[in-house]
């Protein structure tokens, strides 16, 4: 027997008068059956969007207050070769990889990988997800620069620079878009695909991209540890975001397309000819 049918049991077959306090609690057994799998996860994104608002709302404060400077300073010295902070640990070749992990996130790349799935979904038909995802990232390239010219926190000045650089610290822009672009496009390709583990897999990959690009902008001297925290979660904040608005559109838009019912609930046959 389901909760549902048990709920009913217990609460309709006692008669009027009985169990009013489990009568007026009732509704809170019923209500997961209620909720469909895609409120479920609307809700759990929404939660996850507020947590990683909190998140990044913590770490601005904390830096502009200067609370970060021990923390950011003993990181970065940390993934320096003692006595040469010149020098990032590791081989030669290793830094070299972190360079290509780090043009994983540049803005040339991400625009390039935008406008190609772009190309895709409207070759497709799927208008309004290729609509979602130009907004998404558009949207997050301004707020991104708009972050970095509000706090105008300066580049770590600490160890050289593995490589150039042209704006603002706080956040890291590379941190940010890469958890935009990445994040959104694997929602995208997780949500045609039936198999869980596919779903998971799609995900693990485009969470992984955006933590190699981040850890590559510690390496390299260019980033702030906190930058490249805050870039993540207000990057993932923003595409859960935007996923969200997404995932409304397309639900009103079921909605517009089902068949309205007539009075009594049922569709009506249509009179047979002849």
């Amino acid at each position: 027997m389901s909760d549902k049918d048990a709920v009913r049991e217990t609460v309709y077959q006692r008669g009027p008068g009985q169990d009013a306090a489990i009568r007026k609690t009732a509704w809170l057994r019923l209500l997961p059956a209620r909720v469909t799998r895609m409120e479920r996860w609307t809700l759990i994104a929404i939660a996850l969007t507020a947590a990683a608002l909190l998140v990044f709302a913590n770490i601005a404060a904390e830096v502009i207050e200067g609370d970060t400077r021990a923390f950011d300073e003993h990181v970065l010295l940390a993934l320096r070769s003692a006595g040469d902070p010149s020098d990032p640990i590791g081989p030669p070749w290793f830094e070299e990889i972190m360079r290509d992990f780090t043009a994983l996130g540049g803005t040339g790349i991400l625009v390039t990988m935008t406008l190609a799935v772009l190309g895709f979904l409207l070759l497709t038909g799927k208008r309004q997800a290729a609509a979602m995802v130009f907004a998404s990232v558009a949207t997050g390239l301004l707020l991104s620069h708009a972050l970095k010219w509000g706090f105008d926190r300066p580049r770590p000045d600490l160890v050289p620079h593995g490589a150039s650089v042209y704006t603002q610290s706080f956040p890291s822009g590379h941190a940010m878009l890469s958890a935009i672009v990445y994040l959104t496009l694997g929602a995208l390709l997780a949500r045609v695909q039936t198999e869980r583990r596919v779903k998971a897999y799609l995900l693990l990959v485009a969470t992984l991209l955006s933590l190699i690009v981040g850890a590559s902008r510690v390496y390299l001297g260019v980033h702030w540890p906190t930058d490249v925290l805050a870039g993540w979660a207000i990057g993932a904040a923003w595409a859960l975001l935007c996923w969200l608005i997404l995932l409304r559109l397309q639900r009103r838009n079921l909605r517009a397309r089902r068949p309205s019912l007539p009075e009594g609930g049922r569709m009506r046959r249509a009179a047979p000819r002849g």
